[in-house]
């Protein structure tokens, strides 16, 4: 059962890396558990926001897509406790920045969703 959860899991952060790219909402909410907690913790930027939130300042983004901006994902790990829970350890660069993701994840009755993003990012030099 664990590598089916991990299959899964790797389709959720497809669609995860996809919905930040093209700045699609849609996508995000059905990745995105609706009690999702977002904490962005880069030095000097710190904040906590919920879904409905988050979603409104990513259907505000510029589409990083619609820039050609240049796009590289890995997930680095999944880490699973049981058939229920989980810990995603990702890295994402697009919009001039690389991005380091802790994601807790979920399974319910609806599959896998992410409850908590907690990230930081640095500016990229080139």
């Amino acid at each position: 059962m664990q590598l089916h959860n991990v299959h899964e899991i790797q389709s959720v952060m497809e669609r995860y890396f996809d919905g930040l790219y093209h700045s699609n909402s849609d996508v995000l909410r059905a990745v995105f558990h609706q009690d999702l907690v977002y904490v962005n913790g880069t030095l000097g930027t710190y904040e906590v926001m919920g879904l409905e939130a988050y979603m409104d300042r990513i259907d505000a983004r510029t589409p990083p897509a619609s820039r050609g901006d240049p796009r590289k994902e890995v997930i680095e790990r999944i880490t699973l406790k049981g058939d229920r829970i989980g810990i995603v350890e990702a890295r994402m660069t697009m919009m001039g920045r690389n991005y380091q993701d802790l994601l807790t994840v979920i399974n319910l009755e609806d599959g896998w969703r992410v409850l908590t993003k907690v990230f930081s990012f640095v500016e990229r030099k080139d």
